[in-house]
């Protein structure tokens, strides 16, 4: 019999269900080893999953290089197709298992470096004790990550503009302080308009180019805005590395409240220009994202509520 007219053996459908989700979770994640992770194999499983199902397919789904994963035509045209259909599995299994029961499973956070150390980190201990069967992953970056294709389930973000894409839940205001240590206001003097900060030593944040503050002030004829140009001895790129360095007098620093707040009320740190407000520079608010979805899962809901409970207030 020749090969031309040789049988094909009948597909098993149900044997390529494994395949087909871990398919779909490569896509998602753009990573062999990412879906590894995800769903907690090996990165040759998962390898070994992709190529069984091309075998199965008698068509290449994956094009794989040194540095990237991306799906062939034939790849792209078998997710189209079946990965709302997981993804609809996937929530109604989580909503089956939360309506049964205690919440359980692994919660993926990231956060940025100093507001999770600062307030995420304090509040996991209450929140595990009481839901036992939720596990975390807390993940502490500056760097804004893609939640869906980094496998993370929750955001917590320090912005004036939470973007559209995400669901957005406030959970509570924030704003900018211009602060001085006593010692430095008395060896330097306390500056009375913004436009005095260009000759005192600031310690701004790191960002690419010339360090600049922008103030307004409202009035009468509508709100003022200044930019003020600003140099010193120290840039930073993190909130707790400046306000120590304010503490130790080495200049004024413009700081998130979530930073500063505590120092502020035991008078270790003076609020400067309290007529003049920063904008333009931190958030205005702290919000939790998480990706859109017909119903948010669980663990995902009541942490967003814990954290609401705990940060409603303020700083």
């Amino acid at each position: 019999m020749s090969a031309a007219t040789e049988r094909q053996p009948e597909l098993r459908n149900d044997l390529l269900w494994g395949q087909l989700h871990a398919l779909t979770v490569v896509a998602q994640l753009g990573s062999f080893t990412k879906a590894a992770q995800r769903l907690s194999l090996s990165k040759a499983a998962i390898s070994q999953r992709i190529a069984d199902l091309e075998r199965a397919m008698g068509a290449q789904l994956v094009a794989r290089t040194t540095r990237s994963v991306r799906l062939t035509e034939a790849g792209q045209r078998l997710i189209e197709d079946t990965e709302s259909s997981f993804a609809q599995i996937t929530r109604s299994l989580a909503e089956l298992r939360d309506a049964a029961g205690q919440p359980r499973g692994l919660l993926r956070i990231t956060a940025p470096v100093a507001l999770g150390r600062q307030h995420v980190a304090p509040q996991l201990d209450a929140f595990l004790r009481r839901y036992q069967e939720i596990r975390i992953e807390l993940d502490l970056s500056d760097r804004l990550v893609p939640l869906a294709q980094e496998g993370f389930d929750l955001a917590i973000r320090h912005t004036s503009a939470p973007p559209d894409t995400h669901v957005a839940v406030k959970l509570c205001d924030s704003r900018a302080l211009l602060l001085a240590s006593s010692a430095y206001l008395k060896k330097h003097g306390t500056p009375m308009h913004p436009a005095e900060l260009a000759t005192h030593a600031c310690l701004p944040y790191l960002r690419p180019g010339p360090a600049v503050w922008l103030f307004e002030q409202r009035g009468n004829a509508g709100p003022e805005r200044l930019k003020v140009p600003v140099q010193g001895p120290l840039r930073a790129a993190n909130s707790e590395v400046l306000r120590e360095a304010a503490l130790a007098g080495l200049g004024i620093a413009l700081l998130p409240d979530f930073s500063a707040a505590p120092a502020v009320r035991a008078g270790r740190l003076k609020e400067l220009l309290p007529d003049w407000r920063p904008v333009g520079f931190f958030g205005d608010a702290i919000y939790a994202l998480h990706p859109w979805s017909s119903s948010t899962p669980r663990p995902v809901r009541l942490f967003i509520e814990h954290l609401k409970q705990a940060l409603g207030a303020g700083f």
